[in-house]
């Protein structure tokens, strides 16, 4: 039997899921800056850049700026994580998961990291404070309160 949570984590729920929005997404869009620029320490750390149209890592960089920015914004956020996921799991499995077993082996962390909160995104939404609110009014509804609620019958007045 699981116990209710208090009711201030009820109404702080959205909040707290929009600042783990825009944090991951701020995070994700350092690093496709970092590859695309130079900027932040640049690729790998090295102060360098991906070559433009190089198969992956310049691709990845482009989603990790774009979907980043989309996510940090909350706009398209569940596409755009959905992508952004994706992207993160094949790192892992394309670059990582050939070096060793765990992800502390690997070094396939971050993209392990992203790509579980990402998919995480995808299920839950961007939370309060996305643009996407503020352009297409509030889309997220919350179903549990919706089902909750009496259906009315129309009437044949």
């Amino acid at each position: 039997m699981s116990t209710p949570l208090p009711a201030f984590t009820e109404r702080a729920r959205p909040h707290a899921t929009a600042l783990f929005r825009i944090v991951t997404g701020l995070l994700f869009a350092c690093h496709g800056a970092s590859s695309l620029f130079g900027v932040l320490g640049g690729a790998m750390g090295q102060g360098g850049t991906v070559p433009a149209g190089t198969w992956p890592g310049w691709y990845a960089a482009v989603i990790q700026l774009v979907g980043g920015l989309l996510v940090l914004f909350g706009l398209g956020t569940r596409t755009a994580a959905l992508i952004s996921s994706g992207s993160m799991a094949y790192a892992y499995f394309a670059v990582h998961q050939g070096e060793a077993l765990w992800p502390i082996q690997n070094g396939g962390e971050a993209s392990a990291m992203f790509c579980w909160a990402f998919l995480l995104l995808v299920f839950t939404g961007p939370g309060a404070w996305a643009l996407d609110r503020v352009f297409f009014g509030p889309g997220d509804r919350d179903e549990s309160a919706a089902a909750a609620a009496p259906r009315r019958e129309p009437s044949a007045a």
